[in-house]
């Protein structure tokens, strides 16, 4: 055995086992999937990348990828390089930040809407946050203006984390500001 030196050839035998153990552990670690989260039928979510916070998401198992609500979305060219430009939500959501976005990492994709029309949109990834944790996920650009939930999230995100509970609503968002209540009283202002 090449990775043992003479000192430890008396060992070899404890060495050969705790390699072995060590194997396993690290096997079984990286194979034990995060346990699933439960999720209601909509909450609330932010997305950091976009500077969004508070968001209505309903989350939609009949949909294979996520979607946003976006305005004015464009391809443009702009230093030689594709890209696309869009504002999200509208001046008639309370959450509208008036910010121009351009992603110049994105693709097309055909999906059908929720009238059953196949039409062609954008996707973009962005990271969303649902009970403190950021998931990494696409959301096809879409003008949703007229839907009640400015997002959806699809099964492409909720396989992976959650299993839904329709009965339930704002899970996440419940415990984000129970967690944000808990801060504030832990670190009370000191009175002068």
């Amino acid at each position: 055995m090449p990775f043992i030196t003479q000192h430890d050839k008396g060992r070899g035998g404890q060495i050969l086992a705790f390699i072995i153990i060590c194997v396993i552990f690290a096997t079984t670690h990286m194979m034990k999937k995060r346990e699933k989260r439960l999720i209601g039928r909509s909450d609330k979510a932010d997305f950091p990348q976009l500077e969004l916070n508070n968001i209505d998401v309903k989350i939609d198992t009949g949909a294979y990828s996520g979607a946003i609500h976006c305005e004015h979305i464009e391809e443009i060219e702009a230093c030689g390089k594709r890209k696309i430009r869009f504002r999200l939500l509208d001046k008639t959501h309370p959450e509208y930040n008036h910010m121009v976005f351009e992603y110049s990492n994105y693709r097309q994709k055909r999906v059908k809407n929720s009238f059953g029309v196949t039409e062609k949109r954008f996707v973009i990834e962005t990271l969303i946050v649902l009970f403190g944790e950021a998931y990494l996920t696409e959301f096809t650009l879409s003008e949703r203006g007229e839907m009640k939930f400015p997002v959806l999230i699809g099964r492409k995100l909720l396989n992976r984390s959650f299993i839904v509970d329709t009965a339930k609503t704002n899970i996440s968002f419940k415990q984000k500001t129970k967690q944000q209540q808990l801060n504030e009283n832990s670190n009370p202002v000191p009175q002068l």
